[in-house]
């Protein structure tokens, strides 16, 4: 029973008109969160309550930097996404790793995607303050430039509105908590459903 249940299961979701691959760090896999908190999870959650036909496909890797992205790359588009949310770039930041190196792995990342016809949507982040305002501007203008590269939907910074509070974050002060995400997703919907919209046929 079980098996035919997860059969059933597996059937529909590949049936399912939109597979939003999640491909992530942490911020995506839900770290020190139970599964249905993660940001995929809920993102699926908000985007069924507006009778969407979607299923996110957790691609998110706790301590994943761009370039460990790229190389698995291959293997979650074994899963067919047909749409793609890219989030990466915090551990590069935290790291302080040369931006023209995340700008390179993200760059293949999204080829790949357009060449394998999957819309995608970029998300933004901010890097740490204590490596320098020279640093800051020029990893967070990675992002914003290879958006423009390549056409995709842009959602600057990932963390917005949950980033320094408190209310919203795990005592790490660096990954949001439930509620957290909730505002995450809040705030996020907006890019997703343009995201949807260019994955029409």
């Amino acid at each position: 029973m079980l098996v035919n249940a997860l059969g059933g299961r597996a059937m529909a979701e590949a049936a399912t008109a939109n597979r939003i691959l999640a491909l992530g760090d942490s911020l995506t896999a839900g770290f020190g969160l139970a599964p249905d908190e993660a940001f995929p999870a809920r993102l699926e959650r908000a985007l069924r309550a507006e009778g969407r036909d979607v299923h996110l496909i957790n691609a998110g890797v706790s301590g994943d930097t761009t370039a460990g992205g790229k190389a698995r790359l291959d293997w979650a588009m074994a899963a067919k996404p047909t749409l793609a949310i890219v989030e990466l770039g915090a551990n590069d930041g935290l790291r302080g790793l040369d931006p023209k190196l995340t700008h390179d792995n993200l760059d293949t990342i999204l080829k790949r995607l357009e060449a394998a016809g999957v819309p995608a949507l970029l998300t933004g982040m901010l890097a740490p303050p204590n490596y320098g305002k020279a640093f800051e501007a020029e990893f967070k203008a990675v992002f914003s430039r290879l958006a423009a590269e390549h056409d995709v939907v842009f959602y600057p910074f990932f963390l917005d509105g949950v980033a320094g509070d408190p209310r919203l974050c795990l005592p790490d002060g660096l990954h949001p908590n439930a509620r957290g995400v909730d505002v995450i997703v809040d705030r996020i919907l907006p890019s997703v459903r343009k995201l949807l919209e260019r994955g029409k046929p």
